[in-house]
């Protein structure tokens, strides 16, 4: 996936100026940016400040945590049941 030349908090700054009433085509031209890559942060993005998207950004870092424990967990389940079929 391509890394954006904004980070999330320049983002959620363009965001902000729309909601005061900046028009689209304008932030656009200011920050050399589409109109579909605006709408498509507007779309992800849209309604949250700082603080939101900090935690949005934790609970994704630990959801990803918990699904690769899971998936080590369920990988040396299956072994242990494998091992112990394989001596009955």
């Amino acid at each position: 996936m391509k890394k954006s030349r904004f980070t999330e908090a320049q983002i959620i700054a363009m965001l902000q100026q729309y909601e005061s009433g900046m028009k689209v085509t304008d932030i656009c031209r200011d920050k050399g940016i589409t109109t579909a890559a605006f709408y498509s942060w507007k779309r992800k993005y849209g309604g949250m400040d700082a603080q939101q998207l900090k935690e949005l950004k934790s609970l994704q870092e630990e959801n990803q945590r918990l699904k690769q424990m899971y998936a080590d967990l369920s990988l040396d389940h299956r072994i242990l049941k494998d091992i112990i079929e394989k001596k009955l």
